[in-house]
């Protein structure tokens, strides 16, 4: 598989040794399991309850999203060698204010509903511990596992809570005994009446964060890094998404069979999936409720150890970019000092919130910058993904634009919808 035009000898050995072949669990693994939390399964849940398997198209339309995204995020970063923060750059100053702002507000917020969505379940199965204590406990956890900026092991532990969701999540579906004409007939698109918010949020909110951009970091962290391993990478986020979409489907399934069938409501929120759990014990037996909590708890967990590591190892690039650092400098990468301060950030300020119960003004801005982000990340790869800044061979297909453009536009329309709740509060 070398390159015919190598002329180093030691070049040549390097390149012949580094042999890229695809393993079940990598980047795309990490990436797919970080951005399905426990917020995307209420989605989906709900979605299932209030339209059984009318929308089962959209979740499957979702997973192609996610991997056309993440494909060009992937392919971005293995084409050019250069970090998805870098292509932002190199569109103008723009983009990293707005990066820049994003980062430190979005991560202000999120890291205290992360570690509040990782203390629900345990607060049920633990009901006399208060949940401040397990969301402290979860932050704190997070941040000493992602310390040392050591890949190996986060994957490691990011597999084995994949293995716990697919147990739990997948066996809580399977357990419905689920309609397998019906769930054919859900693939067949549809859109019941008022149901065009619920069919964009699944189709593409679900497992949509910023972490799908810290795809790239995640290849260079796994040895990754250059485009002999464009191959491998694609297969990489394919079979992710495709396991992702499993647990989707799976909760869908549960909502369909479970919840619409028998005329069940559960509560708003990640309140519904503690509420989920008592219905499947009700209905399975006593040991359902403790074994789906678990499944919960590592669906939100994963989230946590997803962004305290990928969206650090983006902070400290951009810090460092910003102030113009070499490559090789030990602050750019993972372990490093920006990387630190990044999960410092992401753990110790957020508390306050869970004390304060989240001031409106922060949830404001955290509501309207995320609503953003999304179609950002679909439009910037639109024009990097066609500029000569990639070589010629791997940019964008025509089909390939297509779809971004679908996509960026679905979006916007979620970026709105998103953005008018944020504002509500302060509208009235």
């Amino acid at each position: 598989m070398a390159d015919k035009d190598v002329a180093s000898p030691a070049l040549d050995h390097e390149l012949r040794d580094e042999r890229p072949r695809w393993r079940i669990v990598g980047p795309g693994l990490v990436v797919a399991a970080t951005g399905i939390g426990a917020g995307d399964l209420v989605a989906t849940l709900v979605a299932g309850s209030r339209f059984g398997y009318t929308l089962m198209w959209a979740a499957v339309l979702g997973v192609l999203i996610k991997i056309v995204l993440v494909e060009g995020a992937g392919r971005w970063s293995l084409a050019t060698g250069r970090t998805i923060f870098d292509g932002w750059k190199s569109l103008g100053a723009w983009a990293s204010v707005y990066f820049g702002i994003y980062i430190v507000v979005w991560g202000f917020s999120y890291g205290a509903a992360a570690m509040s969505s990782s203390a629900l379940p345990l607060v049920a199965l633990f009901p006399q511990v208060d949940l401040i204590w397990f969301a402290i406990m979860s932050g704190l956890i997070g941040a000493a596992v992602v310390w040392l900026g050591k890949y190996k092991m986060f994957e490691y532990v990011i597999a084995v809570l994949v293995g716990v969701m697919f147990v739990t999540i997948v066996g809580s579906a399977v357990l419905t005994l689920p309609n397998i004409g019906e769930i054919l007939g859900g693939l067949v698109p549809r859109i019941p009446e008022d149901s065009i918010i619920y069919t964009l949020s699944l189709a593409g909110g679900v497992g949509g964060t910023i972490t799908l951009a810290a795809y790239g970091y995640w290849l260079k962290e796994k040895g990754w890094h250059t485009p002999r391993w464009m191959k491998v990478m694609r297969i990489d986020n394919a079979m992710a998404y495709v396991i992702s979409g499993v647990f989707v489907i799976s909760m869908l399934i549960v909502g369909a069979e479970l919840l619409y069938s028998s005329g069940i409501t559960i509560a708003d929120g990640e309140g519904g999936l503690v509420d989920l759990a008592d219905v499947l014990a009700e209905r399975y037996g006593a040991f359902m409720a403790p074994l789906f909590l678990v499944g919960f708890w590592a669906s939100s967990f994963s989230s946590v150890l997803g962004v305290w590591n990928g969206v650090s190892l983006m902070f400290a690039d951009f810090v460092a970019t910003a102030r113009g650092l070499s490559e090789d400098d030990p602050r750019r990468k993972a372990g490093g000092s920006y990387y630190r301060l990044y999960i410092l950030w992401l753990t110790f300020p957020p508390m306050l919130l869970l004390l304060l119960d989240q001031p409106i003004a922060l949830v404001v801005a955290y509501g309207v910058l995320g609503s953003l982000f999304m179609p950002f990340l679909a439009i910037t790869l639109l024009f990097l993904m066609n500029s000569s800044r990639v070589p010629e061979r791997w940019r964008n297909r025509p089909l390939t634009n297509v779809a971004l453009v679908v996509i960026a536009g679905m979006f916007v329309v979620l970026g709105v919808q998103q953005l008018v709740q944020a504002l509500a509060p302060v509208l009235g």
